[in-house]
C-alpha cells in the first residue's frame, strides 16, 4: 500500500487536479462540495489496479475507501469490484457486498457509483431479496439513490427490467440533475433491449418526467420520434 501511494504522490498533477475538480463540481453547495483531487487520469489508476490487485486486501481496500482524496476512494473502488468479479464463492461475495453497503457514505460521487454499483450490487442482488435496493431508492442521500438506480443495470443486462421500471416511477419527480440522468439512462438501457416497453412506460409517465429524464431515456429513438416526445412535453 506504502509503494502504490509513493507512485500516486509523484503522479499528481496540479493543473489537471484543478479542471477535474471543476468537473467534479467541487465548490461550496455542488455535489462534490469538499472533494479533493490529485489529477490522476483512470487510466493509470486502471494499471495500479491491475499490478497490485493480488496484493490488497480488504483492510487497504477500507483504507483506502476512507480517504478524502478523490482517485484513493475510486482506486478502492475498483479494487473491490474486481475483488468482487472473481470471487466464485456465494458466501464471499454476500461478504463483499455488506462490505460495499457498510462503506457506502465513502462511494459519494458518480463515477463512484457508476464504476461499482451495477458489477456489485446488480450482480448479487439480481438473484437476492432486493429490499436493501429498494431501501437506498428512497434514500435522502443523492448517492444512495443512484447507487439504487444503477444496480438495477445488472438486471437490465440480463433481461429484467420490473426493478428498473419500479425504481425509475419511484424517482420520477426527483429534483436532482444526476438523478434524473441516471434514471434516463437505465430507462435508454431498458430500450435498447426491448424498446416496446419503453415506450409503454414513457406513455404513462411522460407527463411528470423531468425533460431531461425524458431526453436521456428517448436519446436512441429516431429523429422523428424523438420530436414527437419532446412535443408532447
Amino acid at each position: 500500500m506504502d509503494e502504490i501511494l509513493l507512485i500516486l504522490k509523484k503522479k499528481k498533477n496540479v493543473s489537471k487536479a484543478k479542471i477535474t475538480a471543476g468537473f467534479f463540481k467541487t465548490k461550496k453547495g455542488e455535489y462534490g462540495e469538499g472533494d479533493i483531487f490529485w489529477g490522476i487520469d483512470v487510466p493509470f489508476l486502471r494499471e495500479i489496479e491491475k499490478k497490485y490487485f493480488l496484493q490488497i486486501d480488504f483492510l487497504e481496500i477500507e483504507f483506502f475507501l476512507n480517504q478524502k482524496i478523490h482517485e484513493l476512494r475510486f482506486l478502492g473502488v475498483i479494487f473491490l469490484v474486481k475483488k468482487y468479479q472473481k470471487e466464485k464463492n456465494e458466501k464471499q461475495k454476500e461478504k463483499i457486498v455488506n462490505f460495499y453497503l457498510k462503506n457506502i457514505s465513502h462511494i459519494n460521487n458518480w463515477d463512484l457509483v457508476d464504476v461499482s454499483a451495477p458489477k456489485i450490487l446488480g450482480d448479487y442482488f439480481f438473484s437476492q431479496d432486493k429490499k436493501i435496493l429498494y431501501q437506498l431508492v428512497k434514500s435522502k442521500n443523492l448517492w444512495e439513490r443512484r447507487i439504487a438506480i444503477l444496480a438495477t443495470l445488472g438486471f437490465i443486462r440480463k433481461n429484467s427490467f420490473a426493478d428498473t421500471l419500479k425504481m425509475a416511477q419511484i424517482l420520477l419527480l426527483d429534483r436532482e440533475d444526476l438523478i434524473q440522468k441516471a434514471v434516463g439512462w437505465m430507462l435508454r438501457e431498458v430500450g435498447k433491449k426491448d424498446q416496446k416497453i419503453l415506450e409503454e412506460f414513457l406513455k404513462k409517465n411522460k407527463n411528470q418526467m423531468a425533460r431531461t429524464t425524458l431526453r436521456y431515456a428517448i436519446e436512441k429513438f429516431s429523429l422523428e420520434k424523438r420530436k414527437k416526445y419532446l412535443e408532447k412535453k
